[in-house]
């Protein structure tokens, strides 16, 4: 038990202490509030409950990374179940006679899981500080290239990390030793209390002054931290131990697919830290800087100078040193002066991993979003997005050709595909642009509408009537000329009769299925990719293999089709039905990497900081496999890019690129495409 002085001067701390931490948390609540406003909290107790569950679980945290979300999960569970114990030695130092120690069965309880719980935070604190100053990994490094917080640049991540650890160690640990010598004190060990009760040992035959002495400094050094510690906590990355949570309640509850509308079109984006949405500011105060979202980045992967968890730990160091104008609304520097390069707002390839993969329910890629929606108003992008973004506003399509063109490709086939606006068809194809005007996807489209023909499947398309769903065009930033795309494309789509659309891209099939959801009518239609529809008549028998194949392949999960919508399955059980083994790349489904086309990068020209394209990346991560012979995709814009990686990386005769459906046209035994006339 404390005496009088030492009550009245940790009370007098915890008052000094607390409102020091209160000016820091009334200043991040000041500053979230000044974002612009976002629909986050609706469902709220649906909300709560469900990142409760997910906290609770650590689920988060096991998305990667399994042996340091262990060693962060002896953490969590020993740190959550220390609020108890610290409430605990609150009472034994302020209430006369306050022990658990001899106490009975709920009391023993409480002291076997303190026991148990200290040296899981100790062990997994520990093993956490040799990763990061010892084995020191490559992936808590930056490219050279990208921008970085003078703090930061200095390594002050580093210092906060070894701050909070050498807290926590002290902490947890002086609490542990005062339990030893406690049990010491009494002259006997606790069964309750194992590994406490072994410590205890060392301490045998000192005296009874010592020994309360020794309690005293280690209740100090246990209960002074936590409240010295306060006012820190607010700038430490200690925080995301409170925000985290929060920012998995309010996160995005609609499809990923979908992006959320501009609010403000005379002011679309943003510039600023305080011209985000408040969750993207949320989003630096929960960040535990642990650069998984950079690991998962294709981009950063190549060399260039985009780290989202650079983006996301920038703004947090730009609010701790600007907190108090920022808390007050005067104005906010731009986020391309201290956050991001422009260079890196170009490298997004939009593939939603830096987000899945965040343990606290970060989204780095809509920041870029909205910086690059702000830079496409004021007319400041790269040229060649330019020239595409022109193409498709006078043309509907980012090839420049005439419309009149998009069906093109259908003419050397030996039967006329029914125009769909002109007679009711069971599937309307919505082609899209590099099955379209692509020559290389223009040999696969053929494919899709032979098989589809032979199976009798009634489909038609378009013709002149298509554009673009303008998936790409959302996400480099043009909100306008994207709606101007859906509006037509909607209008077309409601004066023809069909069941089912289907497409064989998936950047178009999560353009029809979630940009379009908000629009009046979108909703209505049942939208497939061609790989369900494939694997359906499969096994409805109305397309039967006449020859199985066989030979090995990997098969590579597009962003759009499988992270962004959950089509995993369907190209596999295609790739079983033909007979083919598959063999997984390492990283696959929910973790694959990127091919580097998306989000508009398909359109612009590599960086001069590029090592290795993603593309080339994801060739050689197949090659690793050993002997395979095919690398299946199932996305116009995969078939160009690795086709293009296996030359441009030298691989060429060592694998083969080849879209799924060309796999079931062997199998059927069809041949090879008529020549292109």
């Amino acid at each position: 038990m404390l005496t009088t002085p030492e009550k009245i001067a940790f009370i007098l701390l915890v008052l000094v202490c607390g409102a020091l931490a209160f000016t820091g948390f009334r200043r991040i609540f000041q500053i979230v509030g000044r974002g612009k406003s976002a629909p986050r909290t609706d469902h709220l107790l649906a909300r709560v409950t469900r990142a409760l569950v997910d906290v609770g679980l650590q689920r988060p945290m096991f998305k990667a990374r399994p042996w340091v979300s262990l060693f962060h999960a002896f953490i969590f569970f020993g740190f959550s179940f220390y609020l108890l114990v610290n409430i605990n030695d609150i009472l034994e130092a302020f209430v006369d006679g306050w022990s658990t120690i001899g106490g009975g069965p709920l009391a023993s309880l409480f002291n076997l899981l303190s026991d148990v719980f200290s040296v899981f935070v100790l062990l997994g604190m520990i093993l956490l500080l040799l990763r990061r100053f010892v084995q020191q990994p490559e992936s808590l490094r930056f490219n050279p290239a990208v921008k970085l917080h003078p703090k930061v640049a200095q390594g002050w991540i580093k210092n906060d990390s070894l701050i909070v650890g050498v807290f926590i160690l002290l902490h947890v640990g002086s609490r542990w030793l005062g339990t030893a010598l406690h049990l010491a004190e009494r002259g006997a060990g606790d069964p309750w209390l194992p590994t406490a009760s072994v410590a205890s040992r060392l301490f045998a035959g000192m005296s009874v002054g010592t020994l309360e002495t020794g309690i005293h400094v280690c209740w100090w050094l246990a209960m002074g931290l936590i409240v010295l510690f306060l006012p820190y906590f607010p700038r430490s990355k200690h925080l995301h131990l409170m925000v985290a949570p929060v920012n998995l309640a309010l996160d995005k509850r609609t499809p990923r697919g979908e992006l959320e509308k501009v609010q403000d079109a005379s002011h679309p984006g943003a510039a600023t830290l305080t011209e985000l949405p408040w969750p993207n500011i949320l989003d630096s105060f929960a960040c535990i800087m642990c650069n998984r979202c950079q690991d998962a980045c294709p981009a950063h992967a190549s060399g260039t100078s985009l780290s989202p968890a650079a983006l996301e730990i920038n703004k947090r160091y730009f609010i701790n040193e600007h907190a108090a104008e920022l808390a007050a609304g005067n104005g906010s520097a731009s986020l391309l002066d201290f956050a991001i390069t422009e260079e890196a707002v170009w490298s997004c390839t939009s593939c939603f991993a830096c987000v899945r993969v965040c343990p606290v329910g970060n989204e780095p890629m809509t920041d870029i979003i909205a910086l690059r929606r702000g830079m496409v108003f004021a007319g400041e992008m790269p040229d060649e997005v330019a020239e595409v973004l022109r193409s498709l506003d006078e043309k509907g399509n980012s090839f420049g050709d005439s419309a009149r063109k998009r069906a093109k490709w259908t003419k050397p086939l030996d039967f006329k595909i029914p125009d769909a606006r002109k007679e009711p068809v069971e599937y309307l194809w919505f082609v899209g642009d590099f099955a379209s005007f692509d020559q290389q996807c223009q040999e696969v489209s053929r494919t899709v509408a032979r098989i589809l023909h032979q199976a009798g499947i009634s489909f038609g398309i378009l013709y002149e009537g298509e554009r673009s769903a303008g998936n790409d065009v959302r996400r480099v930033g043009e909100e306008g000329l994207f709606e101007a795309l859906a509006e037509h494309n909607l209008e077309t789509l409601e004066s023809c009769d069909f069941d089912k659309i289907f497409t064989t891209d998936p950047h178009t099939f999560n353009a029809l299925k979630n940009d379009y959801g908000p629009y009046a009518g979108a909703s209505q239609y049942d939208i497939v990719h061609y790989s369900s529809l494939l694997l359906e008549l499969l096994r409805s028998g109305r397309i039967t293999l006449a020859q199985p194949l066989d030979g090995r392949a990997t098969y590579h999960d597009p962003c759009y089709l499988g992270r962004y919508n959950g089509g995993f399955d369907a190209p596999r059980g295609i790739i079983g039905a033909c007979g083919v083994d598959l063999v997984e790349m390492p990283r696959n489904r929910e973790n694959s990497f990127c091919c580097g086309a998306g989000g508009g990068r398909i359109w612009m020209k590599d960086q001069e900081t590029l090592v290795e394209r993603p593309s080339e990346n994801r060739i050689r991560e197949a090659l690793e496999l050993g002997e395979i012979d095919y690398f299946v995709v199932s996305c116009p814009k995969d078939l160009t890019m690795y086709r293009d990686a296996v030359k441009t990386s030298g691989n060429e005769g060592k694998i083969e690129v080849r879209d799924i459906v060309d796999l079931v046209a062997d199998a059927m035994g069809l041949g090879e495409e008529e020549a292109v006339a």
